[in-house]
């Protein structure tokens, strides 16, 4: 059962979830005979979207959620929101939620933008005296003052996220559900969506926020929790969540049953021998690669990639090439170390990559099965990689950011410092 408070005075969390599960009918065929005449065994499996979930948020708390596709992130959310009723356990949040869980949720599809800011509005709990107080700022958000008149049906993806969410934000709501709300968009709007929701949080207001955006959820929340087959894995701190969900993203699998090498292990270790957990742009990390040889091999090489979120190379680098530098026999094994600074200076999610070839640099496997890494930005860089670049103004830098010059500052002055990061 489900119970929602009221927006008065709270005491205790805001959410709370005891046992909460949430189940599914699939339907294994579908056919009108079938619907019919019910044949043989039951035409129908359960699937349990969320199993067993506590879960305490307390006022003012800005709690981000992360999992593979499939999770439960979504079904945790429509459960907070009110979209649909748990099947088991006991949940209760209080005050005004305004809920932002997926594109074009509560719009009506023959309406204009205008119209449909009026329905959305007046569904969040807001008076049509407010939402026609709060219009001109909430067009002004979204950026689509020219087609504010225009049906919703004709505007794209991105459109109907922006206005989704310049409403649902000016209703100064007590709780934030948000899903996956940098997923559209151009990136001027994503920042304006992160700075709103930095306003948000200073005004007190609980968020919940879905992404699969690595950096945007260490950016805005202290908290995650990391949810696997519908099972909260982790609750805590952002990095090691982040660690967490990299974790459980690998695939050891992958043994590339008819390629001459197999890959048996993979580790990520920091410049102590333990693995990367918490990975610094300063440290220095080792990825070891053990591989075991099916057929003779002449002078193998590596190699080595770091890839992007979206697949893009951030860092690549070989072994020499041509050089006949040992022969491995078939059955025997090898291990591979690389040795690297994670010098990613706008941060990000990074993957590894390797090939193994051979002296002729023909390749015998590509392992894209080794781990993932969340490298934190350093504060004021942007891109890949970092350049250590250094501005100065008539001999004065501009670009020293260490803790001690951010904090001297006085406190009018102090500028956000996401994270609590102090390098």
């Amino acid at each position: 059962m489900s119970c929602r408070g009221g927006p008065g005075a709270v005491t205790g969390p805001v959410i709370e979830l005891d046992g909460i599960s949430k189940r599914y009918w699939q339907i294994k065929e579908r056919s009108l005979l079938r619907t019919l005449i019910p044949l043989g065994g039951p035409n129908r499996t359960e699937l349990w979207a969320l199993r067993d979930a506590d879960l305490r948020i307390d006022r003012g708390e800005t709690v981000g959620v992360i999992g593979h596709n499939g999770a439960g992130k979504s079904t945790l959310l429509r459960l907070l929101a009110g979209v649909t009723r748990p099947t088991a356990g006991t949940m209760v949040v209080r005050g005004r939620i305004a809920p932002l869980l997926s594109v074009g949720v509560g719009f009506h599809l023959e309406m204009t933008g205008r119209q449909n800011v009026l329905v959305n509005g007046l569904l969040l709990g807001l008076t049509r005296g407010e939402i026609k107080a709060r219009f001109d700022d909430i067009v002004e958000f979204s950026g689509l003052a020219e087609f504010i008149d225009t049906p919703v049906k004709f505007y794209s993806t991105g459109m109907f996220m922006r206005l989704g969410f310049s409403v649902a934000v000016q209703v100064d709501p007590d709780v934030l559900i948000v899903d996956e709300v940098l997923a559209v968009g151009d990136m001027a709007f994503q920042l304006r969506c992160l700075d709103r929701m930095r306003d948000l949080q200073r005004a007190g207001t609980t968020i919940v926020f879905v992404s699969h955006h690595m950096h945007a959820v260490h950016l805005l929340c202290p908290r995650t929790l990391v949810l696997h087959h519908g099972r909260v894995d982790f609750d805590g701190t952002t990095e090691p969540a982040i660690a967490r969900f990299h974790k459980l993203l690998s695939n050891p699998g992958g043994d590339g049953s008819d390629a001459p090498v197999k890959v048996i292990d993979r580790e990520l270790l920091l410049d102590d021998g333990t693995p990367a957990v918490d990975v610094d742009q300063a440290q220095v990390l080792t990825y070891v690669l053990r591989v075991r040889f099916d057929q003779p091999v002449d002078g193998p090489g590596v190699n080595f990639r770091v890839m992007t979120e979206d697949g893009r190379l951030a860092y690549g680098r070989q072994t020499v090439v041509g050089e006949h530098w040992r022969q491995y026999p078939a059955d025997s094994q090898a291990e591979v170390r690389i040795r690297f600074r994670p010098r990613l200076g706008g941060g990000g999610t990074f993957h590894i990559g390797v090939d193994i070839t051979d002296h002729l640099t023909t390749i015998l496997i590509t392992d894209l099965d080794g781990p993932s890494f969340f490298v934190p930005p350093l504060h004021g860089v942007e891109g890949p990689a970092d350049l250590d670049g250094a501005i100065s103004v008539d001999g004065t830098s501009r670009t020293d950011y260490s803790w001690d010059r951010l904090v001297s500052r006085p406190t009018t002055a102090l500028p956000c410092v996401e994270g609590g990061d102090s390098r």
